[in-house]
């Protein structure tokens, strides 16, 4: 594993090109011989810095759990990151586009635990029951690690390239509709521009919740009451750029819209 000054240093630039809005050159290319372990470290390191500065976890991302998203980032395997309350835009939200680097939208749904969720052996059905509701969100993409040539180390280790996320539409009950058929069309500028439907995520996006579970449980850990978990998209990332106005249409579970200035 990279020595602790290593991590710590890494952590440090990661937030810096946040603060600034400059992207680093892969840790990757740097770091060969970092693991994914090490990028958990980074990762860690990160978010206790940002609790520490007063920030408040609201939840948890889910990456990589389709197979569209693994065909369009190469990345074979789901990861995570963590959501803090500054980053959760209301339906309707005009967001700023400087705060944010290599901006991507993605199409997911967004589980509300009313239960903690502990593994390790975490199934969709305990999910299920722990669940208060499911709402239609849209996820941010943030990376501020350059794309090209990144693996899953530089990804993870820079929060799972969470930015931000929209919540919207009709929240539903987990038992009210077939989790597996909700279905979706993205739009920008008035155009369609992907579409999928929630099975695509491991199955049942709810599989995605269990296996963060079950993750989680190897680092002694667990998913807490009141924590909103963004489940992993369904559809492959759509860029966007400054001016740009989005829309998704989720049918049944109703309309997100947001605006990029």
């Amino acid at each position: 594993m990279l020595s602790e000054e290593t991590l710590n240093s890494i952590a440090a630039e990661l937030a810096e090109a946040d603060r600034t809005g400059k992207v680093i050159p892969r840790i990757t290319a740097r770091y060969p011989e970092a693991t994914i372990e090490d990028s958990y470290a980074i990762q860690g390191v990160w978010r206790d810095r940002e609790l520490a500065a007063g920030r408040r976890l609201v939840g948890r991302k889910i990456g990589l759990t389709s197979k569209a998203m693994q065909q369009a980032t190469g990345i074979t395997e789901p990861d995570y990151g963590v959501m803090f309350d500054d980053t959760v835009y209301e339906n309707g939200s005009v967001i700023d586009s400087s705060k944010f680097l290599n901006i991507r939208i993605e199409v997911e749904l967004a589980f509300l635990l009313k239960e903690p969720l502990e593994g390790p052996h975490c199934s969709l059905f305990d999910v299920l029951r722990a669940t208060e509701y499911v709402v239609p969100a849209l996820e941010v993409l943030n990376s501020h690690i350059e794309l090209e040539g990144r693996t899953i180390v530089d990804t993870i280790s820079d929060n799972a390239a969470y930015g931000a996320m929209v919540l919207g539409g009709n929240p539903v009950a987990p038992d009210a509709v077939d989790l597996r058929w909700v279905s979706a069309m993205l739009y920008r500028n008035e155009t369609i521009e992907e579409s999928g439907v929630a099975g695509a995520v491991l199955g049942h996006p709810a599989t995605g919740v269990a296996w963060l579970a079950n993750k989680f449980h190897q680092h002694g850990a667990r998913l807490e009451a009141g924590e909103l978990i963004l489940a992993g998209s369904f559809t492959r990332p759509m860029w966007v750029n400054p001016g740009d106005s989005v829309l998704c249409d989720y049918g049944e579970l109703g309309v997100i819209s947001c605006r990029f200035q």
